[in-house]
């Protein structure tokens, strides 16, 4: 888990964009910081706000139902 503090405007999807390059990782950085959502949706500069490790999806095999490529 890394740390990143805010700068003035900053809103938490943007930073999961910033970071992640996916704002997916909203919610997962809000329930990484409880009471965040309380700042409002627009954050003051200077808060610490923790990182979740970035989660992979596991592979996905392909199956070929009629032996021929396409």
């Amino acid at each position: 888990m890394t740390t990143y503090t805010t700068q003035q405007g900053d809103t938490v999807d943007a930073i999961a964009w910033a970071e992640y390059g996916d704002d997916g990782y909203t919610l997962d950085i809000l329930r990484a910081n409880p009471g965040l959502a309380g700042r409002g949706p627009i954050l003051p500069a200077g808060v610490d706000v923790r990182l979740p490790d970035r989660v992979t999806a596991p592979a996905v095999s392909q199956i070929r139902l009629w032996g021929r490529e396409t």
